[in-house]
Protein backbone atom coordinates (compact mmCIF):
# COMPACT_ATOMS: atom_id res chain seq x y z
CA UNK A 1 0.00 0.00 0.00
CA UNK A 2 3.01 2.12 0.64
CA UNK A 3 4.32 2.16 -2.38
CA UNK A 4 1.74 4.10 -4.73
CA UNK A 5 3.43 6.28 -6.87
CA UNK A 6 1.08 9.11 -6.25
CA UNK A 7 2.26 10.96 -9.61
CA UNK A 8 0.62 7.88 -11.57
CA UNK A 9 -2.23 7.17 -8.78
CA UNK A 10 -6.21 7.93 -10.79
CA UNK A 11 -7.59 10.25 -7.86
CA UNK A 12 -10.79 8.50 -8.27
CA UNK A 13 -9.94 5.59 -7.08
CA UNK A 14 -8.97 7.08 -3.77
CA UNK A 15 -11.15 7.69 -0.68
CA UNK A 16 -11.50 11.27 -0.02
CA UNK A 17 -10.47 11.84 3.27
CA UNK A 18 -13.62 14.31 4.24
CA UNK A 19 -16.33 11.49 4.08
CA UNK A 20 -14.08 9.29 6.62
CA UNK A 21 -15.66 9.72 9.59
CA UNK A 22 -14.64 8.00 13.09
CA UNK A 23 -16.69 7.93 16.50
CA UNK A 24 -14.76 9.92 19.21
CA UNK A 25 -16.03 7.81 21.59
CA UNK A 26 -14.65 4.41 20.25
CA UNK A 27 -11.46 3.01 22.38
CA UNK A 28 -8.04 4.23 20.24
CA UNK A 29 -7.38 0.58 18.86
CA UNK A 30 -11.34 1.33 17.32
CA UNK A 31 -10.62 4.32 15.77
CA UNK A 32 -7.69 2.87 14.06
CA UNK A 33 -8.98 0.08 12.65
CA UNK A 34 -12.42 1.80 11.45
CA UNK A 35 -9.79 4.36 9.60
CA UNK A 36 -8.12 1.87 8.08
CA UNK A 37 -11.15 0.15 6.86
CA UNK A 38 -13.07 2.90 5.43
CA UNK A 39 -9.63 4.47 3.81
CA UNK A 40 -9.20 1.14 1.98
CA UNK A 41 -5.23 2.66 2.03
CA UNK A 42 -4.21 4.27 4.50
CA UNK A 43 -0.72 5.45 3.20
CA UNK A 44 -2.48 7.25 0.22
CA UNK A 45 -5.87 9.11 0.26
CA UNK A 46 -7.43 12.24 -1.46
CA UNK A 47 -8.81 15.88 -0.37
CA UNK A 48 -11.02 16.82 -2.96
CA UNK A 49 -8.57 16.81 -6.36
CA UNK A 50 -5.39 16.36 -3.99
CA UNK A 51 -3.92 13.30 -3.72
CA UNK A 52 -2.08 12.72 -0.22
CA UNK A 53 0.70 9.86 0.39
CA UNK A 54 0.98 9.84 4.33
CA UNK A 55 3.95 8.09 5.98
CA UNK A 56 5.77 7.87 9.12
CA UNK A 57 9.07 7.99 10.61
CA UNK A 58 10.33 5.51 13.18
CA UNK A 59 10.94 7.22 15.98
CA UNK A 60 9.51 8.16 19.23
CA UNK A 61 9.20 11.88 18.73
CA UNK A 62 5.68 12.80 18.40
CA UNK A 63 4.15 15.08 15.89
CA UNK A 64 3.25 17.49 18.23
CA UNK A 65 7.18 18.04 19.22
CA UNK A 66 8.13 18.00 15.90
CA UNK A 67 5.33 20.65 15.40
CA UNK A 68 6.80 23.08 18.56
CA UNK A 69 10.33 22.20 17.03
CA UNK A 70 8.93 24.11 13.67
CA UNK A 71 6.82 26.71 15.38
CA UNK A 72 10.02 27.91 16.58
CA UNK A 73 12.36 27.55 14.34
CA UNK A 74 10.26 29.69 12.26
CA UNK A 75 9.94 32.19 15.10
CA UNK A 76 13.82 32.39 15.19
CA UNK A 77 13.51 30.74 18.89
CA UNK A 78 17.10 28.82 19.66
CA UNK A 79 16.39 24.73 20.04
CA UNK A 80 15.21 23.48 23.01
CA UNK A 81 15.62 19.85 23.92
CA UNK A 82 12.79 17.30 22.94
CA UNK A 83 11.53 16.58 26.44
CA UNK A 84 10.73 21.01 26.39
CA UNK A 85 7.19 21.91 25.51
Amino acid sequence: MRSIDIRTVDPATLVDIRDIKIGPSMPQSERMMDFIRQSKNPHCLRFGNIVVQIDHADTDVTLKRRLIGLIRGAAGESKKEEGDS
